[in-house]
């Protein structure tokens, strides 16, 4: 019988479906849902019965729970990292518990589901605390992502890798949003991409992908900055990167053409295929959709300003 875990998530009632998509981003199985902000009303409407039991009714109806449970072959660190950014980027306030197991398995083993790996045609993602690989002729980028996330292995993050190499030109510049580790810019950076600049909320996130940037040695043409979208950014990219929520991805397509030019690639991450048709029609008032890309539940989208 294969073992699982938990990681329980507590947010405003309010908030419950927006972070019960999110969750869903992690495992697209295995979650379940306590809100109780409705129960007279659910109960009549199912049952209807007026009693309901005492223990229910004592529950707290301004809270609501996720509960996920992930597979043993799965990476707890990475999940948490993404929870956790994604929901301080969506502004929904949480708390974030796990059990004694789950905590003392994350913190002390996690760093066994990180494994090197090949992406795409050209790149080699590689855990810095791992001297076994075989690299051939590919570029080999550095990562420790640290509770940051984007160590390669979510479908997202492989994704836009992938995506990244097929648009990026010698020389270009690089914006990503929502950078995480900094894996997205600092793997442009050594695909030869003349500059890169990444943007995120999470201040872990910032200060891990300059420390990977280090790492990498491009730190002479890589920029962290701590901030909301693009917010703090300015100029022009010949290529941009968001690998964020689908809600987020809509919002900042409102905004993002001021930062392109006629000719540059806007690669969009992080939809699960469920909102996919949702996000490439909000899109593309503004965009022409050049290319849609779907893994296992999962949609990238590659576009022109029109």
């Amino acid at each position: 019988m294969a073992e699982w875990t938990e990681i329980k998530i507590s947010v405003d009632a309010d908030d419950i479906d927006k972070a019960s998509d999110i969750a869903n981003m992690v495992v697209p199985y295995g979650i379940y849902i306590e809100d109780y902000s409705a129960l007279e009303e659910q109960v009549k409407a199912i049952a209807h019965i007026d009693l309901i039991d005492e223990d229910l009714l004592k529950k707290d109806r301004k809270e609501a729970f996720i509960h996920i449970y992930l597979e043993s072959d799965v990476n707890p660190s990475e999940a948490l990292a993404f929870l956790s950014e994604r929901f301080t980027a969506e502004k929904i306030a949480h708390k974030i518990d796990t059990s004694a197991t789950l905590e003392e398995d994350w913190r002390n083993n996690w760093k066994k589901f990180f494994n090197p790996t090949p992406i795409g045609e050209r790149l080699l993602i590689r855990p810095t605390w791992r001297d076994d690989y075989d690299a051939g002729d590919r570029v080999v980028l550095n990562i420790d992502p640290g509770l940051a996330f984007g160590t390669g292995s979510h479908e997202t993050t492989r994704l836009c890798l992938e995506t990244i190499e097929k648009y990026l030109k010698k020389g270009d510049t690089v914006l990503d949003v929502g950078c995480g580790s900094g894996i997205l810019a600092i793997a442009s950076l050594l695909l030869g991409a003349k500059s890169a600049v990444g943007v995120d909320i999470d201040e872990t996130a910032v200060r891990t992908a300059a420390e990977n940037a280090e790492i990498n040695g491009v730190s002479d043409r890589f920029t962290a900055v701590e901030g909301d979208l693009t917010e703090k950014i300015s100029g022009k990219y010949n290529l941009i990167v968001a690998n964020i929520v689908a809600d987020a991805i809509i919002c900042l397509s409102k905004g993002v053409k001021e930062f392109m030019d006629s000719d540059t690639v806007y690669i969009m991450s992080g939809i699960i295929d469920t909102r996919g048709d949702e996000v490439q029609t909000a899109v593309s008032d503004e965009f022409e959709i050049i290319e849609r890309i779907e893994d296992n539940g999962w949609v990238c989208l590659a576009a022109k300003l029109k």
